[in-house]
Formats: structure tokens, sequence, C-alpha cells
């Protein structure tokens, strides 16, 4: 199995455990401290994911850390993927479990990619467009990058939507390329 696939296995449960705890938001910012802390920790990182340091000594460090900030059913579940080895998948875990939380919620995170900053009555636009187009509550993540010229590009899961200006140039110029032209376009005259 990949990490990919393991990760959103515990992610799954987390799920369910949540759900049966009523906690979905609250284990959702759960994760979201424990993997920022291991972000922004390196030594708790290793800490965690070192062999030589025993399960017993890392789950007692858990429980003193967020015996205070996490539910006790998500403390648990951290305590659970210390005894099966996959304390080093608590980052995938968190995306994973952001991924079911989105769709349980019916969003969906769409990349917009522009020239130019857009004032906010256009992001008001675009977002209310966006989820009129996916049939879900667009959040959009903007990225500015002068180099596409203009338009916009998207990009919601697998799916892209490319209506940027330097798309649209290079394809008029594959277009202009692959044209047969007729002969007298290049002055050649019939004697």
């Amino acid at each position: 199995m990949t990490n990919e696939t393991i990760a959103r296995n515990y992610a799954e449960a987390l799920f369910d455990l949540a759900q049966r705890h009523e906690g979905l938001e609250a284990f959702a910012e759960g994760m979201d401290g424990i993997v920022g802390l291991l972000d922004q920790n390196p030594s708790f990182k290793l800490f965690l994911e070192t062999p030589r340091i025993s399960d017993h000594e890392k789950k007692a460090l858990l429980k003193k850390v967020f015996r205070d900030s996490l539910p006790p059913a998500l403390l648990n579940f951290l305590q659970v993927t210390v005894d099966k080895r996959r304390q080093r998948l608590l980052g995938l875990i968190g995306e994973e479990y952001h991924a079911l939380l989105d769709e349980h919620l019916g969003r969906a995170h769409v990349t917009v990619t522009v020239a130019r900053a857009l004032e906010d009555d256009a992001w008001a636009v675009l977002s209310e467009r966006l989820s009129a187009l996916l049939g879900k509550d667009a959040i959009p993540h903007i990225r500015i990058r002068p180099e596409i010229l203009g338009g916009v590009h998207l990009k919601a899961g697998d799916t892209v939507y490319d209506g940027t200006l330097r798309r649209r140039i290079k394809q008029l110029r594959r277009q202009l390329v692959s044209a047969e032209l007729p002969e007298s376009v290049f002055g050649a005259t019939e004697s």
C-alpha cells in the first residue's frame, strides 16, 4: 500500500471518529495544530519519528503536550498512530482529513491564477461564479503570475480551466503555423 492510501484510510477512520464525537471542525483544528507543530519544530518531528525512542515515551509526550488542547478522542488517535508506527504520515493524514471534511461540507478548493490583483468586487463575483460552475462552495486560493498576461487560470482538483491570454496567443500561433496558405500569398504568379 502507498503512503497516500494508508493516510486516506487513517483519515477516514479519524473522520468517522470525529462524526461520532460531533467534532468535525474541532478535529480539523486539532490536526492543523499537530501538523503545524511538526512543520515548525523539526526536533519534535524527529522525536516522534525516531525508532530509538520508545513508543511509551512518545505517547507520554503527546499526552503532556496536547492533553488540554485536543479532544480526547483525537489524542487517542494520535497515540494509535504511534502504536502502529504511522506518526510520520500525520501530515498526509491531515491533508486527507481536510479533503474528506471539504467533501462532506460541499466545499471545493480552487487555485485561481491571474496576471494582476483584482479588486474585492471582482473576487466576490469570481467566487460566486466558481461556486455555480462547480456546484459547491468554492474557496479560491489566489496566485498572481504576470507571465499569463491576462485572463484567468483555474484548477479545481484534477480539472483545469485555462482562459489565459498566454494560452490563447499560443493557440493562435499554432493555428497560423499549421495553416496552409495559398501560393498567391507568397507572390507567386502563374505563367
